[in-house]
């Protein structure tokens, strides 16, 4: 191993591309830190001090953190607003990106934020494999602990005289609503900040949403319990009861806290969704093996171009999709297909990014790199669709439209209606907190949060499972679904297949049998093979050693056992090598087995055919269940 002179990695000399200066060699892990070493030049021929010079050499600029409330505030790191206590926000972004939301797909920007229409996070339109910055969620997080520890005694305070606890033989009526206040202040100025600035957002840009109940509602609960606390003198008596005007802290605390869980609970779901498609793009292999110049290195993914020729090695996933040009080898395509059985894969043939190379190395010609591989196109078809639209959505646009506007008129008549009917005394009172009461029950989350949330999570969680839902609509249509068509093999099945029957001709023995395909299939990597090797052990069979043995792709295997030539594999291939296997018995019991699903294998012995082995997919002991 070597250290690069450049970003200081560390390389295989054997793959790393090099350089040699003052009789020296040195690797690097890229052509770019070359091509900076070639045009910097070395005085020192010490390595250290190359190291140490590349690293002083000028760094590209660290992310920058910012406030949207406050843009002058900025950082290099997470965290939270000194002056307001909103999350930042990284300022400078990777170039490209775009941010969307997913219950307004036409709001788009080239940074975070929240919509202005709905005022839910705005997501990257294009899903990439890096973890997703999470400090948002640590934020509403910390923010909806501390209003549930300062909400509760409030709540406690408020309503125990209710029901009979004589708090006010130890407290005076003044000295509770000073307690009240006092914890109330950073239940709602601090905790529910980022609520609080979201509706005053709404307001400023026409656009109103659930947050302009809530800081409506929240805003005028605390406003008025405030001035009732600090002067007393100036609230009307109309509001008074027994000469003392009531506060309503509990409502503003507590609604903050109510409202925080639902933050929380929804940039979870957004997470769990994220991580499902991350968990596809991780599919895609970090590098891939370039064969270039009759010399071979590994290269970051991103530097593999259409037409490079790559090496795949057993146990390795096919970094883009491409051509085999030299080789052959067993791919594991069940990430595209669900079939669980490798597919035998020869010169010609193409090959999926992502999927999983299992027994033999092969070169390949890269024909679709990047955003034009399957996967990414899987990942992109997933994305569309989370942020497609149900025709209830539809129905919700509308309806929000003259929703929010139709509840505030309707929060407004109700205070009117309770100042002039109001049935007991102080109205004013009552009139305000019944106000209060219809902006904060009428916030409307069933329709900004529960259908594009549902949507997002339904998707999301199907992506994960390996289910791809094209459309919000088709997660409409589904609850009207009462009949299932269900592909069997690896979604009902185990994936993992076994022997089912062994059928021994003429003087064979079972045991005879499955010991000499066993014998033979032990050399073998097929999965088939596999399944009678497995069978064999299981019974508790011998097998025995086997001299000159051949595999043919796609046909069978052969070998000798015991002095006798065994072959091991399909009709044809049996009958190139002189193997009748044109029994009317043979060929009736090969047509039954294979109309029962399996896959059947024909063995033979010295030129006689010595019975049929049956291999399948079980079916899950868990399928009927689901």
């Amino acid at each position: 191993m070597a250290i690069d002179p450049i970003c200081g990695m560390t390389v295989d000399e054997r793959t790393a591309i090099s350089a040699e200066r003052d009789g020296q060699t040195f690797y690097f892990c890229c052509e770019g830190c070359r091509r900076k070493f070639v045009e910097r030049g070395a005085q020192s021929r010490d390595p250290v001090v190359q190291i140490e010079r590349s690293l002083s050499a000028p760094r590209p600029p660290l992310p920058v953190y910012t406030c949207p409330m406050h843009p002058e505030v900025e950082q290099d790191h997470p965290g939270a607003c000194p002056k307001c206590g909103m999350a930042l926000e990284p300022k400078t972004i990777s170039a490209g990106a775009v941010y969307t939301c997913p219950m307004h797909p036409e709001i788009e920007q080239d940074h975070p934020g929240t919509c202005p229409k709905c005022g839910m996070a705005l997501e990257p339109k294009t899903a990439t494999a890096e973890a997703e910055d999470d400090s948002e969620l640590r934020d509403m997080t910390r923010r909806f602990w501390v209003a549930v520890v300062l909400a509760l005694p409030i709540l406690l305070s408020a309503m125990l005289p209710m029901i009979g606890v004589p708090l006010h033989r130890w407290l005076s009526a003044t000295a509770l609503h000073w307690f009240q206040f006092l914890l109330a202040i950073p239940a709602v100025l601090w905790a529910g900040w980022p609520l609080l600035v979201r509706g005053w957002k709404s307001i400023v840009t026409g656009y109103l949403n659930m947050f302009t109940l809530i800081a409506l509602g929240v805003g005028v609960a605390f406003v008025y319990s405030a001035v009732a606390t600090l002067f007393p003198g100036i609230i009307p008596n109309a509001f008074k009861e027994h000469g003392q005007a009531p506060v309503y802290f509990e409502s503003a605390a507590v609604i903050v806290a109510l409202v925080l869980l639902g933050q929380v609970l929804e940039l979870r779901a957004r997470r769990r969704t994220g991580g499902a498609i991350r968990e596809l793009l991780s599919l895609a292999p970090p590098t891939a093996r370039l064969i270039r110049d009759d010399e071979e290195k590994v290269v970051p993914l991103a530097h593999v171009h259409v037409g490079d020729r790559l090496k795949v090695l057993p146990g390795e996933r096919v970094p883009v999709d491409g051509e085999i040009v030299a080789g052959h080898s067993s791919v594991d395509e069940s990430m595209i297909t669900g079939e669980p059985v490798p597919v035998v894969k020869q010169v010609g043939e193409t090959v999926i990014g992502g999927t999983l190379n299992q027994t033999g190395a092969f070169e390949m010609r890269a024909d679709h790199v990047g955003a034009d591989t399957m996967l990414a196109q899987i990942v992109q078809l997933v994305g569309e669709a989370q942020r497609s639209r149900a025709p209830i959505q539809q129905l919700a646009d509308k309806v929000s439209a003259w929703f929010v506007p139709a509840v505030v008129v309707s929060a407004l008549v109700t205070f009117v209606a309770w100042l002039i009917w109001s049935p007991v005394e102080p109205r004013m009172a009552y009139a305000l907190m019944n106000a209060v009461a219809v902006l904060i029950i009428a916030c409307p989350c069933a329709l900004g949060l529960a259908t594009p949330m549902s949507i997002m999570v339904g998707i999301g969680r199907g992506a994960k499972e390996g289910v791809l839902v094209k459309n919000a609509d088709t997660l409409e249509t589904m609850e009207k679904v009462d009949t299932l068509l269900v592909d069997k093999t690896g979604t009902l099945t185990e994936g993992r297949p076994r022997l089912t029957e062994c059928v021994p001709s003429n003087s064979f023995t079972e045991n005879d049998l499955l010991r000499l395909a066993a014998s033979v299939e032990r050399n073998s990597e097929h999965p088939v093979g596999r399944a009678i090797v497995d069978a064999a052990s299981e019974r508790g069979i011998e097998l025995a050693t086997v001299q000159d043995f051949e595999s043919t792709t796609g046909g069978g295997v052969r070998g000798m056992v015991d002095d006798k030539n065994v072959f091991v594999g399909t009709s044809d291939f049996l009958n190139e090598y002189g193997v009748d296997t044109s029994s009317k018995q043979s060929s009736i019991q090969l047509e039954q087995l294979q109309q029962r699903g399996r896959t059947v294998m024909l063995v033979a012995s010295d030129g006689k055919l010595a019975g049929l082995l049956a291999v399948a997919d079980p079916v899950k002991s868990s399928a009927k269940s689901a």
